[in-house]
């Protein structure tokens, strides 16, 4: 069965791929860089589900999620650049003033990796994106070349990734991750004037 891409309106499902096994948990539920740095610091536990929450029945969705048949195997966030962290961001800089979405973070449930699931989520965040009117999507993965990331750490996507969904590279950013430097990586979704 193909797998399809919806937007993150079920809680339930969004909870199964980014949320704790405890609820009391501090897990970063995909909001660190999502909300400014002192609202992340100050929700703990199941205060951090409930934000979740209240972004799954918020519009635009928080994100996309990836289904096989009914079982939600994937996460992608994704949101216009400037109510992110990234707004305000010193390490991961502005390439215009275009109002471009920002898409970070891309999880793949265990079980389920090595399938095409994140190709298949960057595709739908890119149409998710598209069709909530954004001119552009930039993207800001680990530039690893051949070398090995942990699983835990790639969660930003890898470079190769998103130039096979049709990124191209925008800029060097001054963010390391794993001992990796990220690069902005961008795609146009609607014809430029």
């Amino acid at each position: 069965m193909p797998l399809t891409v919806r937007p993150a309106t079920a809680f339930a499902d969004v909870r199964a791929l980014v949320g704790p096994k405890s609820p009391q948990a501090n897990v970063c539920w995909c909001l660190s860089y999502r909300i400014p740095s002192k609202l992340n610091n100050e929700l703990r536990g199941p205060a951090r589900g409930a934000y979740m929450a209240e972004l799954c029945r918020a519009e635009p969705a928080p994100g996309v999620i990836a289904y096989d048949g009914d079982v939600p195997v994937g996460w992608a966030a994704v949101a216009p650049r400037s109510v992110t962290a990234f707004a305000h961001s010193r390490k991961i800089p502005y390439v215009d003033d275009l109002p471009v979405w920002s898409l970070w973070c891309v999880r793949v449930r265990p079980g389920h990796r090595k399938q095409g699931v994140s190709h298949t989520l960057i595709a739908g965040a890119v149409d998710y994106a598209r069709a909530c009117g954004a001119p552009a999507i930039e993207a800001y993965p680990l530039d690893n070349g051949d070398a090995r990331v942990d699983l835990t750490m790639a969660y930003p996507g890898l470079r190769r990734n998103f130039e096979r969904a049709g990124f191209t590279y925008a800029s060097d950013t001054t963010s390391v991750l794993a001992g990796h430097p990220r690069v902005i990586m961008r795609r146009l979704l609607v014809p430029g004037p």
